[in-house]
């Protein structure tokens, strides 16, 4: 079993920044892929970046491209999310999630482990 939990959200206004946190604990996760969603008021839960086990390939939904960077310290069992530029439109609660088979993906499905989420609010 692994326990995740996530910190870091809060209320911002746009353009500025935040970073994201998702510690891990129980069973090792330094080899499980880790992925950041998130969901907005309203609408469904939506992949927004993803690292693979070893930190060497990630990926970005396309509203985040550019401006969203993820990392981990497997030391540390963490993942990272770095917020900037950050605009109204990414209000919603952000939740990590692990991958035990250490993929990169955007596949909700294929994420076995949830942390109950953090809320990001950005105000215009």
């Amino acid at each position: 079993q692994v326990h995740m939990v996530e910190s870091g959200g809060g209320l911002v206004q746009s353009g500025n920044s935040l970073r994201l946190s998702c510690a891990a604990s129980g069973r090792t996760c330094s080899s499980c892929g880790m992925g950041w969603f998130r969901q907005a008021p309203g609408k469904e839960r939506e992949f927004v970046a993803s690292i693979s086990w070893d930190g060497s390939l990630s990926q970005y939904a396309d509203s985040v491209k550019g401006r969203f960077a993820i990392s981990r310290d497997n030391v540390k069992n963490t993942v990272y999310l770095q917020m900037n530029s950050l605009k109204p439109e990414d209000t919603a609660v952000y939740y990590c999630a692990a991958d035990v088979a250490g993929w990169n993906t955007n596949r909700q499905s294929a994420y076995e482990y949830w942390g109950q989420g953090t809320q990001v609010t950005v105000s215009s």
